[in-house]
């Protein structure tokens, strides 16, 4: 028997409150149980986001949620500005070109967050722009970048500013009110601790401005439709009932345990992971880096796929390798959602003895030793 642990960027380990919710009767979703289950999530929703404005809820992937705040506020040939540092900041420009936008391209090397005053010169060298599209934590690379910075200035101009926040949702703080971010977008698989299935859109009065001119094709991914059926406590169309039910145990869980606390608790892992990889001579990739996953460059001589398959075949622990034209050369720690310190540990400990067996100089013990030092410190 081999017991299996999930400590790859997404999905996440699921809540068990949320599993059980899962397994009970299903509701109707047009029914009066149901409305006061959504008012419920509604609620928790905006807690989360850290906002007063509606946060609309898709069935579909974090994708979808992607594609509804392009398609929602645009319309043909308009300009947008996209930040491109990873695998899902590419995605943000392949969306805005299905659908015969005209984006404009920050390219960041992968690894490095974009620099503000960047943004700030290609919005004044093209005033056309009608909206930027960031990423807050670009998971292919473990990159947290700057969106305070962005924020103040894109809130200076006629743009708006979207932001992919799937994999920082409920993990890095994002005050998307009290910075100024315009649209949010998140997924249910990550931070928010339950299967994949549902988008979130949390979206300001300046970007709902622009959802009533929007001209681009929607129907499904319909944002004015569904802010009208989310006021009466109901989805548009059928909804993933369980999904909801789960979502609705984890939001629970969120606020109990409070956002100050829940951010610290997801830094004070990170920080305790990167104290015990870099214990064991090996390289971070991301700066600066999320406290969601800790990208980490393979050693010389060992092809990070090696690290991927051993913890997975030889230890149960499923991580994530690198994609696109980090293939082989990186390996990400997942530590987020339904993480505690037992985690970091216990993927350290199992780090150690995959590096030792694939011929990597390493003492025992060592990446342990200091990310307990780092946990013990924080109390």
């Amino acid at each position: 028997m081999k017991k299996r642990h999930l400590l790859a960027p997404g999905p996440t380990p699921v809540f068990p409150d949320a599993l059980l919710a899962m397994a009970r009767p299903i509701l109707y979703h047009r029914g009066p149980e149901y409305e006061v289950l959504l008012g419920r999530v509604r609620e928790g929703l905006r807690y989360l986001f850290q906002t007063k404005n509606e946060v609309l809820l898709f069935t579909s992937s974090g994708t979808g949620g992607m594609e509804g705040a392009v398609i929602n506020t645009l319309s043909p040939g308009d300009r947008a500005l996209v930040i491109r540092s990873g695998k899902f900041g590419e995605r943000w420009g392949e969306i805005c070109e299905a659908y015969g936008l005209q984006p404009q391209y920050i390219d960041v090397e992968w690894g490095r967050a974009v620099e503000p005053d960047t943004v700030a010169a290609a919005l004044a060298a093209d005033p056309a722009i009608k909206a930027v599209f960031a990423t807050h934590t670009e998971s292919s690379t473990g990159v947290l970048h700057d969106i305070e910075a962005i924020a103040r200035i894109v809130g200076k101009t006629p743009a708006i500013l979207v932001v992919d926040a799937i994999m920082s949702l409920g993990v890095a703080d994002l005050p998307m009110d009290a910075w100024g971010v315009d649209i949010v977008v998140g997924g249910s698989q990550k931070g928010l601790m339950i299967p994949p299935g549902l988008a979130f859109c949390a979206v300001s009065e300046k970007a709902w401005a622009m959802v009533r001119q929007s001209r681009l094709p929607k129907f499904y991914f319909n944002f004015q439709a569904e802010r009208k059926s989310l006021e009466k406590n109901q989805n548009t169309f059928t909804p993933a009932v369980s999904l909801v039910m789960a979502l609705h145990e984890s939001l629970a869980a969120i606020r109990t345990e409070g956002l100050t606390a829940l951010f610290a608790r997801h830094d004070r892992l990170a920080r305790a992971t990167r104290a015990g990889v870099r214990a064991l001579g090996l390289e971070l990739f991301a700066d600066p880096p999320t406290p969601a996953l800790t990208a980490v460059a393979a050693p010389q001589g060992i092809e990070a796929g090696a690290i991927v398959k051993t913890l997975r075949n030889v230890h149960g622990i499923t991580i994530s390798g690198g994609q696109a034209q980090l293939k082989g050369k990186i390996f990400r720690l997942a530590h987020l959602g339904y993480a505690d310190e037992s985690d970091v540990v216990l993927c350290l400990a199992a780090l150690e003895r995959t590096l030792s067996d694939l011929g990597y100089p390493v003492k025992l013990g060592e990446g342990v030793r200091a990310a307990q030092e780092v946990l013990a410190q924080a109390g």
